[in-house]
């Protein structure tokens, strides 16, 4: 890919719209939306990596009610010509085809590599990538699986959806302090995984979510790791100007 004179690559991630009530994701959706057409005038291509709705589940017919703003927005930019790429995380795994054939969007549900500029880039959303977390990574296959996938299809979207919700609101809650606490740059643990990616392969930077924490971690000269944040508390992104990848607050 390369750059346009004038043009950026904006990232952003984790906005978990839908929690903790739909009164509450309103008003940061607005906010996200308003960002977005905001960045439309100059951005080449937008990368969404990875939880942007708390839970996204697609059946054959059905999708979960509501998010038209945010949905109506990645529609017209996508039909602008600017390519937005979504990144599956661990809250919207499930997707099927609907953003591709609704809103033009490319969908990826592993980590990627891109070359911007002559930059190369590593993005994903972050989650059961390094070290450790195992009954995570074990519970991630599960509900992966073709088979329970087509099991939870068997229920009614009226109560699929609302099981999924919840589910994923209390798994939220239980691991958000964890996600917020800071490790130090050499205990976290996606930095471990970034160092050990870099002993086979250069990359100038690696752009994860999952956090929920704004990191900016010089892994050698040159080489560095980014967290985006989240739209929960910080509104936060990064930019990659053609030059280099710089963290934003909205």
């Amino acid at each position: 890919m390369k750059l346009t004179q004038g043009k950026k690559i904006y990232f952003s991630s984790d906005n978990h719209l839908g929690a903790p009530n739909l009164e509450e994701s309103l008003v940061r959706e607005k906010k996200f939306v308003s960002w977005l057409d905001t960045i439309k005038k100059d951005a080449e291509a937008i990368f969404l990596v990875g939880d942007i709705f708390d839970f996204w589940f697609e059946y054959n017919e059905v999708v979960p009610k509501g998010f038209t703003r945010t949905l109506g927005k990645l529609a017209e930019i996508s039909d602008a010509g600017i390519s937005i790429h979504y990144f599956a995380g661990n809250h919207d795994m499930w997707l099927v085809d609907y953003f591709q054939k609704e809103l033009n969007l490319t969908v990826h549900n592993k980590p990627k590599i891109f070359t911007i500029n002559d930059k190369k880039f590593f993005v994903g959303h972050g989650d059961g990538l390094g070290p450790g977390d195992k009954s995570f990574k074990i519970m991630k296959k599960i509900f992966k699986n073709p088979f329970f996938n087509w099991c939870f299809r068997c229920v009614h979207p009226d109560l699929g959806i609302k099981l999924g919700k919840y589910l994923s609101n209390k798994n939220r809650l239980k691991s958000s302090l964890e996600n917020l606490k800071f490790n130090g740059n050499e205990n976290e643990w996606l930095t471990k995984y970034c160092k050990e990616k870099l002993k086979n392969e250069h990359y100038d930077y690696f752009i994860f979510g999952h956090r929920h924490i704004p990191l900016e971690i010089k892994l050698s000269p040159n080489s560095t790791y980014i967290n985006l944040g989240d739209w929960i508390t910080h509104f936060s992104y990064a930019v990659f100007d053609g030059h280099q990848v710089l963290l934003d607050k909205d």
